[in-house]
């Protein structure tokens, strides 16, 4: 079927939030829509405290330290954890899918459900263009579930910055104490409190 320009050109345009309330998805709901074919893996979506948030593109210099990230990170964990990457995380009103995460158990433990917040011991988002909603959002998101640490990989400002003491919920959820460390510096690699290893910053920029 043609489509017009004139179509096209108003299907780009700027989506207007209405100002009448609008219908909020809980977990079961949006698991109810991937179970009934209405999303699949195809559908760049993720359900952030119930409302369904486009992805953004990902472009090279996002892949590269996504990749190296997952890389350097596994070479170091214990045996009772692994590496789940782009993959969900089910909290009580979302379900992100951070670049990395570690995750305890093995991959077996997963096979009715995604991991939920007590099973994650560390998130990393690597952020480009979507630095301010992995700083506020997706930050909030976290701390409300409880998650013990978070990187956002900053490639606008080549830096780490490491969010911990996650307290509060809902909107007042934030991370008490944050660290940033610059692309000459190493960052310890913490689990449960202990330092499993470090990782040079520089490695993980492209």
């Amino acid at each position: 079927m043609a489509v017009s320009l004139e179509a096209v050109s108003s299907s780009q345009q700027a989506l207007v939030i209405p100002d009448v309330p609008i219908w909020r998805l809980s977990v079961a709901q949006y698991h109810q829509m991937i179970e009934a074919g209405i999303f699949t893996d195809d559908d760049p979506v993720e359900l952030l405290e119930g409302w369904l948030v486009t992805k953004m593109t990902k472009n090279p210099p996002h892949v590269f330290s996504t990749e190296i990230i997952r890389e350097l990170l596994s070479a170091m964990l214990p045996a009772d954890w692994f590496i789940s990457s782009q993959e969900p995380v089910t909290t009580l009103d979302s379900e992100p899918e951070p670049d990395v995460m570690i995750v305890s158990g093995s991959r077996r433990d997963y096979l009715q459900q995604h991991p939920q917040p007590n099973d994650v011991g560390l998130i990393v988002e690597v952020a480009d263009a979507t630095l301010q909603s992995d700083r506020t959002l997706k930050l909030r998101i976290y701390a409300a579930a409880g998650i013990p640490t978070c990187w956002i990989l900053n490639l606008q400002e080549r830096q780490l910055e490491v969010y911990t003491e996650p307290s509060g919920k809902g909107a007042a959820a934030i991370y008490a104490a944050r660290r940033d460390y610059t692309a000459s510096e190493s960052i310890p690699v913490m689990l449960n409190g202990e330092a499993i290893g470090q990782i040079n910053l520089s490695d993980l920029l492209p």
